[in-house]
Formats: C-alpha cells, sequence, structure tokens
C-alpha cells in the first residue's frame, strides 16, 4: 500500500505525538472504535513514509483490564482511567447498551458507569477548559459526555436514534440532528458510527494536514460527506470521493507541487491517459475539470498566503499565479469570494 508524497506538514515535531486514548466500555461498539483507531494508525504510516515523526500515540482505557465489545470480542490490557494531559485527545464510543435504564444494564455494570461518569467529569472538564487537548465522542458516546455534564451550553450530534435521548440527557446542550459531525471548540461529536471516520479525518487535516487526511480516506476508501449544515470541505479534501486510481494519481500530484507548471498534457501524463480523456474522467468522477481542479487547489494556497498577511502579488505567486491579476481574473471565474 502506497501514500502519495504530499507537502510537509505545519505541525511542529518537536511537540511529540499527542496521546489518543480511547475510552473502552463494557459492549462497546467495536466499529465505532476501530474505525477512528484505523484512521489514526494510517496517518501515523502515512507521516512515516513522508519521513516525519508520528503524530498520534494510541492508548486503550477502561475501568476494568478487560472489556467486552459489542459482538463478544474481548478487548484486553486496557490501561486503567488515565489523568489525561492538556494536550491529550479523548475518544467516547458508543456501546451496546448505551442507556443507563437499559433493562439490560445489571448493578455491577451500573456502579461501573458511575466510576466512569466521576472520572470522565473531573478529566473532561479539565481537558475542555485547557483548549489544547480534545473531546470526541462518536454515535452514542455523546450520552456518556452527557452523563458527566460536559455538554451543557455545547453544541453536538449524536446517532440519530438517540437524539431525543441526549436532549434529555443534557437540556442545556444544543443538540443538532442531521450532522455528519459537530465542532464546537474542544468538543467534536459524530452521528452514527462510520461519521466517526468522517471526524476524525477532519481532525487529521487539522493537526496535520488535508493531503494527509485525503490519503488516509483515499485508503480507508471512504466518502468525505457532509450535510447541508456541515463545514465545507477544502478544495484540497473536494472531489475525492471516488474510487478511480489514475485521477488519484493526479491530484496526488497537483495537491504535492500545486505551484508547478501544469498543463492539461501534464496532468494526462501523470494518469498515463490522454488529455480529452482525463476531462472526461475529472468530470464523471469528480464533478469538476482538471484545470478547474487546478484552480481551486491554488485559489484556497493564495486564501491561506493572504490571511497570513501576505501582499495580494506575494500571495499569488506563493500559490502558482503568475500575478495578483491573474489570481483576481481565476476568482472572477471561479465565483471565489475576495
Amino acid at each position: 500500500m502506497s501514500f502519495p508524497a504530499f507537502p510537509p506538514t505545519s505541525r511542529r515535531p518537536d511537540d511529540g505525538p499527542v496521546d489518543v486514548w480511547i475510552l473502552v466500555e463494557r459492549h462497546t461498539l467495536l466499529l465505532d472504535l476501530a474505525g477512528a483507531a484505523e484512521a489514526l494508525r494510517l496517518a501515523n504510516q502515512a507521516l512515516r513514509r513522508r519521513g516525519e515523526p508520528e503524530a498520534f500515540r494510541l492508548r486503550y482505557c477502561a475501568a476494568s483490564p478487560t472489556a467486552s465489545s459489542s459482538v463478544g470480542l474481548m478487548l484486553a490490557a486496557l490501561e486503567p482511567l488515565p489523568a489525561l494531559g492538556r494536550r491529550d485527545w479523548l475518544i467516547l464510543s458508543g456501546r451496546r447498551h448505551a442507556h443507563p435504564d437499559d433493562p439490560a444494564t445489571g448493578p455491577a455494570e451500573r456502579e461501573e458507569e458511575l466510576r466512569i461518569e466521576r472520572w470522565l467529569h473531573r478529566e473532561g472538564t479539565a481537558l475542555l477548559a485547557g483548549g489544547e487537548g480534545r473531546l470526541l465522542s462518536i454515535c452514542a458516546g455523546a450520552l456518556l459526555a452527557a452523563r458527566a455534564g460536559l455538554l451543557e451550553g455545547r453544541r453536538c450530534t449524536t446517532h440519530h436514534e438517540s437524539l431525543d435521548a441526549l436532549r434529555a440527557a443534557a437540556p442545556g446542550a444544543e443538540v443538532q440532528a442531521n450532522r455528519v459531525f459537530v465542532l464546537d471548540g474542544p468538543l467534536a461529536s459524530s452521528a452514527g458510527i462510520t461519521a466517526g471516520i468522517d471526524l476524525v479525518l477532519a481532525l487529521i487535516a487539522e493537526h496535520c494536514d488535508e493531503a494527509l487526511a485525503g490519503s488516509v480516506a483515499q485508503v480507508m476508501v471512504v466518502y468525505l460527506r457532509r450535510g447541508a449544515q456541515d463545514p465545507e470541505l477544502s478544495p484540497m479534501l473536494a472531489h475525492r470521493h471516488h474510487l478511480h486510481p489514475a485521477l488519484h494519481r493526479v491530484q496526488d500530484a497537483i495537491c504535492g507541487d500545486p505551484r508547478a507548471d501544469w498543463s492539461l498534457a501534464r496532468m494526462a501524463e501523470v494518469a498515463h491517459v490522454t488529455p480529452r480523456h482525463l476531462t472526461r474522467l475529472f468530470t464523471q468522477h469528480g464533478g469538476t475539470t482538471p484545470l478547474d481542479y487546478l484552480r481551486a487547489i491554488r485559489l484556497e494556497l493564495a486564501r491561506r498566503e493572504l490571511a497570513r498577511g501576505q501582499r495580494p502579488a506575494q500571495a499569488a505567486l506563493a500559490a502558482g499565479f503568475s500575478s495578483d491579476q491573474q489570481l483576481r481574473r481565476t476568482r472572477r471565474r471561479m465565483n471565489a469570494p475576495a
């Protein structure tokens, strides 16, 4: 399995990897846990191939050294509930019996839940107050965060079947329906199961870079979804919801060196197809044209340079435009905001 070469991340190597704690409860939904963990593992693998240090250290904690999963698989060698560091991430996944009043929840299980809730209230409150760490909930994991008192006054979401339960558990929260995920400062919540992968990909893009998140999405063969109210995808991640290897090759090459002297003919050489066929592939599978894709990437780079305080002429050259006049013309052509 190969990963494309991308520009280096803006993450400082001396920061070291972030400890990502995944809380494992009894009957945890294995797909919630594994999807998020696999995305982070693949991100580390891609970083190593780029000659960069790993960004994430995966750790698994629980109230007991072992825990059963939703499919009966036992998970072992789990670490005790930790004191979280200020930069740590904590992931809460759903579980088969997510509601404390579920008749299948016995006294021992309830006592364990209360212990977890007390720990989560203490550590989660500090994590959210610090601002450098992240608290992530996947699927019905938001219900645990609500019972720990962490969602009051916050925007959040959960699996569509748990929305009413979440509103009841956190009456002061702004529970949002029909969302893939919701970001509210250091709190991040997602809808059911595979939406947790979308959320983790978004955080990989934020913590490392969008090209890295795009490569992980490509390897996992996932579609980077957004609803009407969700944040728009960056051009670095847009138009990648397809499985065509030649198209991904061209997009990887453009993202890896967007300032190069790209022409339709040169893109076609990368894809090993004719220019006409490449245009057809982009339109059919990517929903855009090759040159419009290039323009969108360069406009995004120029926007970032301008946001950093660069003058228009400097930003244009840094993004691969020949002049600020060409930048303005491209903006008008693409109906991009100034």
